[in-house]
C-alpha cells in the first residue's frame, strides 16, 4: 500500500503551516513538486523548499520535481480545455506515484492554502485512488487559506450576521447578477471582473501575495479604488511574472 498526503502549506510563509501539517511533513519519504513554466517559477519552487528546509533540516527524504502540464486553450471551449488539462495532470500523478513511490512509502504534495478550497488536486487524487483499486491511500491535511488570511489582514469578518458568503471565480462573477452579491469571495480573476460591478455600492478588500514578503493590500469603495487596483495588479504581475490574489466584494449597508 502506498500513502499520499495532500498537505495545505498555507499562503507561502513557513509560519502558516499548522502543527498537524508539520508533523505530517516529518513522516513523508518522497515529496512531489510540480514546476510551472514561465517567469517566477523558481520563486514558487523556492517557497516549498524553504518549508522543507525549516521543518526537515535533517533531510532524509527524496524530492521529485516534475513539469506541471500547461492548460492549452482548445477550440471546443473552456469546459473541454479544463477536462483535457485535468486528464493530463492525472496521468502525470499516476506516473509519478508508479515510478517514484515504492510500496509502503509515504508521499507528500505541498499545496497552496487549504487543499479543500479551490484545488482540483483532491478530486484528481481521489479519482486516481479509485483507479488503483486499493493500492493508494490518501489524506488531506488542512491548511490556512488565502481567504482566511485576507480577512485577518483587513481585520474584517468574512460575513455579517444573517448574510451568506459566495465563493466564486472571476469567470463566474462576470455572469452573476450584481443584485445577488452581498459577500462574494473571488479567486482566479485575471480579468479584474469587478470592473463590471461599478455603481453597485460595493466595497472591495483585495490581497495579493498574501502571506508572502511582497504582500499587497487594497481596500475601499469599489467605485473609488478600482482604477488604482487594476494598475497596481498589472504592475505587480509584470514585475514578478506571476500573481496570486483574492478579494472580497461586500455590499455597503445603509
Amino acid at each position: 500500500m502506498k500513502q499520499l498526503y495532500l498537505i495545505g502549506m498555507g499562503p507561502g510563509d513557513p509560519e502558516y503551516l499548522t502543527i498537524q501539517a508539520v508533523e505530517t511533513l516529518r513522516r513523508v519519504d518522497v515529496f512531489f513538486m510540480l514546476e510551472k513554466d514561465g517567469r517566477g517559477k523558481d520563486e514558487l519552487l523556492a517557497m516549498r523548499q524553504a518549508i522543507l528546509k525549516r521543518y526537515r533540516p535533517e533531510g532524509g527524504y527524496r524530492l521529485v520535481i516534475a513539469a506541471s502540464p500547461e492548460r492549452q486553450a482548445l477550440p471546443d471551449g473552456y469546459q473541454k480545455t479544463v477536462r483535457v488539462w485535468h486528464e493530463t495532470k492525472l496521468g502525470l500523478f499516476e506516473r509519478l506515484i508508479a515510478e517514484e513511490l515504492r510500496d509502503g512509502e509515504r508521499g507528500g504534495l505541498l499545496l497552496w492554502g487549504d487543499p479543500a478550497i479551490y484545488d482540483q488536486t483532491v478530486s484528481l487524487i481521489a479519482e486516481l485512488g479509485a483507479r488503483l483499486q486499493g493500492q493508494l491511500e490518501f489524506a488531506i491535511i488542512p491548511g490556512i487559506s488565502a481567504v482566511q488570511l485576507l480577512a485577518a489582514r483587513h481585520r474584517i469578518p468574512l460575513n455579517r450576521v444573517g448574510e451568506e458568503i459566495l465563493i466564486t471565480t472571476g469567470r463566474q462573477l462576470a455572469e452573476t447578477d450584481p443584485a445577488q452579491i452581498h459577500n462574494a469571495l473571488v479567486m482566479l480573476d485575471g480579468q479584474c471582473s469587478f470592473q463590471r460591478l461599478l455603481g453597485q455600492d460595493l466595497e472591495i478588500y483585495w490581497g495579493g501575495y498574501l502571506g508572502c514578503p511582497d504582500e499587497t493590500l487594497v481596500a475601499g469603495q469599489l467605485d473609488e479604488v478600482w482604477e488604482s487596483l487594476v494598475h497596481t495588479r498589472a504592475q505587480l504581475r509584470a514585475a514578478k511574472g506571476w500573481i496570486m490574489d483574492t478579494y472580497l466584494l461586500r455590499r455597503r449597508r445603509g
